[in-house]
């Protein structure tokens, strides 16, 4: 992706995102039930790298399908590019994971920005202590093999009620997980900037007693002045 798109979406909120996407009428873009599985104090943002799970079937998953290394589970950890976000359509299902640690730190290794499932992670405790940014529903111990097939590879997937498309531009902070359509990436990340100035500014003026009539959304002509002013004083 655009490395100055990258840098841009790296200090703007979810919710923010979640705005600028509105307005241009995308209103399911949140992946619902998803969470960090421990908070980083960074955002994750990357393009989508996607895995798709179905319902297992006996005869179709005993453990000795990992011997093959084109499982696809285990290929898809092994060929995430680099800078990628790994996201996973696990059915909303977290009874059974899908992933655990050495998996993770195996992406983690080869350069993932982040992995997401909207099932459950084994081993969930270290994963979180682990450098790369993970979202999941919550910790499940079952191995995959239980009640998911690994069956595709980069297709499109429905995450959390959201459909995903390799490349689409994946942006998690400590709330939550995003996904913008990678030909409006560019535009939503300069507008978020912009969004995320004015809000430091209200967040501000509000903190010093300042009504939010008027001032949030910007009504008065009088708060952009003012805006202008801040914007200069904090070079933003």
């Amino acid at each position: 992706m655009n490395p100055a798109t990258r840098e841009k979406l790296m200090g703007v909120s979810v919710a923010t995102l979640c705005s600028a996407l509105y307005k241009r009428g995308l209103k399911n873009q949140t992946i619902q039930d998803v969470r960090p599985v421990r908070p980083k104090g960074r955002n994750m943002v990357g393009p989508a790298f996607t895995l798709r799970y179905m319902p297992a079937r006996e005869d179709r998953n005993p453990m000795t399908v990992f011997r093959d290394p084109k499982h696809p589970q285990r290929h898809a950890i092994e060929t995430c590019p680099e800078g990628s976000v790994l996201v996973m359509d696990s059915r909303k299902d977290a009874r059974a994971a899908s992933a655990g640690d050495i998996l993770i730190t195996r992406l983690m290794v080869r350069g993932g920005a982040g992995v997401v499932t909207d099932g459950g992670f084994r081993d969930a405790m270290t994963i979180g202590e682990l450098d790369i940014p993970a979202y999941h529903n919550r910790p499940s111990s079952p191995t995959n093999l239980t009640l998911h097939e690994a069956i595709d590879i980069n297709v499109p997937i429905g995450c959390g009620d959201v459909a995903v498309f390799p490349g689409d531009i994946m942006v998690g902070d400590d709330d939550s997980v995003i996904v913008i359509p990678a030909e409006i990436a560019d535009e939503i990340a300069d507008e978020a900037v912009e969004m995320t100035a004015y809000e430091d500014f209200v967040v501000e003026r509000v903190k010093a007693g300042h009504t939010i009539i008027g001032l949030y959304p910007a009504t008065d002509e009088s708060n952009l002045s003012m805006f202008a002013e801040w914007r200069k004083k904090h070079e933003r």
